[in-house]
């Protein structure tokens, strides 16, 4: 390649690689698969390796990915937490093996899995389990210690009582991902791509509690530094480890050939469907620890381990069918229905296809010949059509519910089709959830689990049962007896009292949250004159714009809603909104809410704002106010303080609302 165009490659190289660093470490949500990034990276060093004039420091294949955040407190590590080269073929080990007989003229290898997590480094002085952080860029990381202690097989405490810093990789196994997308699901949040990117999210939460639901684990595989003890090589490193109660990898083998090596990790890659975890390869490590000292690192690599990627494994089979499924949202999901095929260990027929643009742009047609790979191991998908058959048609979406045949739209912007019906069945667990909610009808003791238990034992059809449920039906589930049932009963007749605006709330229309329900119904006052409202009398009230007001006007003009709303009506819910003097002390005043409260959540305090005329932005401006600032106050703050503008704490805001 001439150097002008090697320049302009790797210019477009190093911009495409910092931005999916981006994606995959600092938002985990990255948009290509691990194969695709590595190839990317592949060609950066290849360029550079032939033009090494081009080499720049900040380079992708200089340094590691990562950045500590701004919301956990930077760790300064002291020993580097380094990366690994990739190795995608038998040859580049044998080349490894090769570099490796420089240095000595025999070798030992230890062979184990790459787990697909997130790496951490754990810290522990006098035996005490003291700080945890993350990898970050290697030199960097983030302080995650309160968020580790959420993990039960990390040892708070052990038999050592030197300086031991360790370094394992955090992970979250395949049932509790599948679990977490089931909730995530279930809730109308977007999904979690794969168990790497859940358990890296899951760690970086600024709530612990939340890491603790996620049932993350861990798997120790490295000590970074140790005082009292001298170790020699590495398995015998983790076998130390082991005996102090860490949680080891689950497999690690002594190899004294390369041909060893490569048997281990067939052995390896043959088992990935039977684990209960992800793992993206195997790595290869020098055993003996005078030896890795002896031959070094790189800017970002040690030389003395290799990490051996397992391609991934397509199979072509044949499309037939694709069935329309109705997620909790409301969202019609196609998904393919294709002859079995064996993929990474277990037998797969289903991909789910996403939506009507995904189907377009692949050029799927019934009878095709696909190609389906599993993504991380796990999730089925369509990667292309390998070719139509002569008996290929195009697939149609549907234009009404194949779930309450009820009509559906689609917004602009969107690729998703989705039902209007407020009272679909596919749906119905979902509305229940965030009907009960605390910020809608606040229905105590009506928890998600509950509410599936009523759902599955057909006690609840629609939205409206709830309010006919009897003593008997709930004191009859699992784990609720007379006094939980007696609980649950009056807590669903004092909701029967709660404002309209809590009820609008409570319906689950979209683009309508709790601001807006509170403008809805102070501007019309009663639930009749908000369903005679038209789209251009929603367009008038202050703070609503043209996709809200649509979306409102819609909802409540549907025949199911009137009927729905009639029912809750009969049965004795308010449909008015209380008329008050208002205390306006707040009146023409901006509030922008950043960082965590003591006590209030930013819900309550946005609401005793308004409660008192003011109102509240995401976004400071100038036009901004106050800033209400909690613990671990981010980018809003320096945007303040760059402004000039007032910055208050909760003490404050008490004084003021006194």
């Amino acid at each position: 390649m001439e150097f002008e165009k090697a320049k302009q490659r790797i210019e477009e190289l190093k911009a495409e690689l910092r931005y999916h660093n981006e994606r995959y470490y600092n938002l985990d949500a990255p948009e290509i698969s691990d194969y695709e990034y590595d190839m990317l990276l592949r060609e950066l060093r290849a360029l550079e390796a032939e033009f090494p004039q081009l080499v720049s420091l900040d380079s992708p294949s200089q340094k590691v990915g990562g950045a500590a955040a701004r919301l956990f407190s930077p760790v300064k590590h002291r020993v580097k937490m380094e990366s690994l080269l990739d190795a995608f073929s038998f040859s580049e080990l044998y080349a490894f093996e090769g570099r490796v007989l420089e240095a000595t003229s025999s070798t030992v290898f230890s062979v184990e899995p790459k787990i697909d997590g997130l790496s951490v480094s754990l810290e522990y002085e006098n035996g005490k389990f003291v700080r945890g952080s993350t990898r970050g860029d290697g030199e960097t990381g983030e302080d995650v210690t309160a968020n580790l202690l959420t993990i039960k097989s990390i040892p708070k405490s052990i038999d050592f009582s030197g300086e031991l810093e360790v370094r394992g990789e955090v992970y979250m196994p395949r049932e509790a991902f599948l679990n977490l997308v089931k909730r995530q699901e279930l809730m109308g949040e977007q999904t979690a791509k794969n168990p790497r990117n859940a358990a890296a999210g899951s760690l970086r939460q600024k709530n612990s509690a939340i890491t603790a639901e996620r049932e993350l684990d861990i798997f120790l595989f490295n000590i970074q530094r140790i005082e009292g003890k001298t170790l020699s090589s590495h398995i015998e490193s983790l076998d130390f480890l082991k005996s102090l109660g860490f949680n080891v990898l689950p497999s690690y083998r002594r190899c004294s050939s390369m041909s060893e090596v490569i048997a281990e990790i067939e052995r390896i890659g043959q088992s990935r469907g039977e684990l209960p975890f992800d793992i993206d390869g195997a790595v290869v490590k020098v055993d003996d620890f005078a030896l890795r000292d002896e031959m070094g690192s790189t800017s970002k690599y040690p030389k003395w381990a290799i990490a051996y990627k397992y391609p991934p494994e397509e199979k072509e089979t044949k499309l037939l069918k694709i069935e329309i499924n109705v997620g909790r949202t409301g969202a019609l999901t196609p998904t393919a229905e294709f002859e079995p095929i064996e993929l990474a260990g277990t037998t797969v027929s289903r991909a789910v296809l996403h939506n009507e643009d995904f189907i377009k742009e692949k050029g799927i047609q019934l009878g095709d010949i696909i190609v389906v790979r599993k993504a991380g191991d796990i999730i089925p998908e369509v990667v292309s059509v390998k070719e139509h058959c002569d008996d290929s048609v195009p697939f149609i979406m549907p234009h009404i519910c194949p779930s309450c045949s009820g009509p559906v739209f689609r917004e602009e912007g969107e690729a998703v089709l989705r039902c209007t019906n407020a009272e679909c069945p596919a749906q119905l667990l979902r509305h229940l959830i965030h009907f009960t909610s605390r910020d809608a009808m606040d229905i105590e003791g009506l928890g998600p689990a509950v509410l599936e238990q009523l759902y599955e034992n057909g006690l609840i059809k629609e939205t409206a049962d709830l309010y006919t449920l009897g003593f008997e039906d709930i004191s009859a589930l699992e784990g609720k007896g007379e006094k939980s049932a007696n609980n649950m009963l009056s807590a669903i007749e004092k909701s029967k009292e709660n404002p309209l605006s809590r009820l609008i709330f409570a319906f689950g229309i979209r683009h309508i949250g709790q601001k807006a329900a509170k403008l809805a119904a102070e501007r019309f006052k009663t639930m009749e004159a908000i369903l005679a409202a038209t789209k251009e009398d929603f367009e008038a009230i202050d703070g609503f714009g043209t996709v809200m007001a649509q979306s409102i006007s819609e909802f409540f003009s549907l025949s199911s809603t009137k009927e729905m709303v009639a029912r809750f009506e009969a049965l004795g819910l308010n449909m008015t909104e209380p008329i008050s003097e208002l205390d306006n002390r707040f009146g023409g005043m901006t509030f922008v809410l950043t960082g965590t409260l003591p006590t209030y959540s930013r819900s309550e305090a946005s609401a005793i704002i308004e409660s008192y005329g003011g109102k509240t932005s995401s976004s400071v401006s100038k036009k901004t106010t106050y800033v209400l600032s909690g613990e671990a106050s981010g980018s809003k703050l320096d945007k303040a303080n760059a402004l000039g503008i007032e910055v208050i704490d909760e003490e404050r805001f008490k004084e003021m609302i006194k």
